[in-house]
């Protein structure tokens, strides 16, 4: 009974792949955009618990180091060759470069507001966008162009009344940290281009994780069991966010994906309302329409667009 049931959710698995690859790149890679965002926020909610007990660049170590231990056993079942990289400088540089963006951010995150920081933080597609055309020669639909900025406006309808800029030269630390992470997803796209998606996060854990134990070696702290079960929960959410962040670099244009990005700020915002009864108010429930609606707008003339070419 058991393996009838088992074989019934794998034919229904692979109808499903099936059919969802069919749809449009642009629309497959808005969905897996989508999906990481949705992991990266529970990811940061329990990342900023863990930084308010032990030291930030202790709690970024540790994050990766238990995403590459939760990836072991997929090395270990599927070979270490299967996991060699193409081009492992490119995987170093890349590595290096995030751990930079990580460390600006944790330097000024506890400096600064949570209004502020959300909103400095959805600046890194804009870099995004302008560096697809500048390195990569996408094709800047005027399209692309209206949706991030309206993603933008909803996020600024959000946030806006409370942001105070009481972060002093903080404010500009995590804002530098911008374009260093949309430097990061850049080289990400160039990597997928030769790179499958499993390898890339494989070693962005190992990368990382390397460059960043320096860092988190004066301040150190033993974690707690409870600590450890957290980060054991932040290694699977974050590899899987990046895998799937990755999955959309591969299959469609790194522009065409950044709207997705706003929908952050309803993932944060339903989900707080889901875990911490937290009642959301009017301008947020406003400014997330304005966000959705950006969102299923450019899939839709994406999806025309492709139609028409």
């Amino acid at each position: 009974m058991e393996t009838t049931t088992q074989l019934s959710w794998a034919r229904r698995w692979s109808v499903l792949r099936r059919r969802a690859g069919r749809w449009p790149p642009a629309v497959r890679g808005l969905l897996w955009s989508a999906t990481a965002g949705l992991l990266f926020t529970v990811l940061n909610a329990i990342m900023r618990e863990l930084s308010l007990q032990l030291a930030p660049f202790q709690t970024q170590f540790l994050r990766y180091l238990a995403g590459l231990a939760v990836m072991t056993p997929l090395l270990l079942r599927a070979g270490l060759a299967a996991y060699r990289p193409k081009n492992i400088g490119g995987q170093f540089v890349r590595g290096g470069v995030h751990t930079a963006g990580l460390c600006l951010w944790f330097i000024a995150l506890p400096h600064i507001g949570l209004a502020d920081t959300t909103a400095i933080g959805f600046t890194t597609p804009i870099f995004i966008m302008v560096g697809a055309v500048l390195f990569f020669h996408e094709a800047m639909r005027w399209e692309r162009w209206v949706a991030a900025l309206i993603g933008m406006g909803g996020v600024l309808v959000v946030v806006g009344p409370q942001l105070t800029g009481a972060g002093g030269w903080y404010t500009l630390v995590m804002l530098a940290s911008a374009p260093v992470f949309a430097a990061s997803f850049l080289i990400t796209k160039e990597l997928t281009r030769y790179e499958r998606p499993e390898v890339i996060v494989v070693w962005q854990a190992i990368t990382v994780t390397l460059c960043s134990l320096p860092l988190a070696l004066p301040g150190w702290t033993w974690p707690t069991a409870s600590q450890w079960l957290l980060f054991v929960a932040c290694g699977v959410l974050g590899s899987s966010g990046h895998y799937c962040l990755t999955r959309s670099f591969s299959v469609a244009d790194i522009s065409a994906t950044q709207s997705a990005k706003f929908l952050e700020l309803v993932w944060a915002t339903v989900l707080g309302w889901l875990i911490f009864s937290d009642v959301p108010a009017r301008w947020t429930l406003v400014g997330g329409a304005v966000i959705c609606a950006s969102t299923l707008w450019i899939a839709r003339r994406e999806v025309r667009g492709r139609a028409t070419a």
